[in-house]
């Protein structure tokens, strides 16, 4: 059997979103959590971890040569956005601040209701600092994040708000 894809480039299409607070245990947001959300896609220039690992546990034996493995616990990585820098609005900076806790919110593959497509990270922004150089370059600030709690990964994305009367 084949395959067939769509494939696609994630620039323009993958959204990024920052929830101080979501009310669903486990953490999936809901369409109006998502509209009044802060996205931040326009703004990142640089993108950085944002996926859960498997640490294997080596498993040897004596019967053989070959060490086989298990697996073992589950990590995200050291995860961070860079951002152009607006020279007169502070508001993504005081948003971000060091200490900051809320959720970031990827829809991989954008906003189609029901795709199963989006991750949910809680998390704690561990620093927040201004990236210099000397270089002919955008003025840019780069937010590490720390991954406080396990991520919903794949969740469908909420429908679309059904316009009223």
């Amino acid at each position: 059997m084949a395959i067939t894809q769509k494939r696609f480039m994630r620039r323009g299409v993958t959204k990024f979103f920052f929830l101080p607070k979501v009310t669903a245990t486990p953490p999936v947001p809901s369409r109006t959590e998502l509209t009044t959300a802060t996205e931040l896609s326009e703004a990142i220039s640089d993108i950085e971890g944002w996926a859960l690992e498997n640490a294997a546990i080596d498993t040897p034996d004596m019967g053989s040569k070959f060490t086989t493995s298990i697996d073992g616990e589950d990590k995200a990585d050291s995860s961070s956005f860079t951002f152009y820098e607006d020279q007169v609005d502070d508001s993504l900076e005081r948003l971000l601040s060091k200490g900051v806790e809320g959720f970031v919110v990827i829809l991989r593959k954008g906003d189609i209701p029901g795709g199963k497509s989006m991750d949910t990270f809680p998390v704690r922004v561990g620093s927040r600092s201004a990236s210099y150089t000397a270089a002919a370059e955008p003025a840019k600030f780069k937010v590490s994040f720390v991954i406080t709690d396990q991520p919903v990964l794949d969740s469908p994305v909420p429908a679309a708000a059904v316009p009223g009367p």
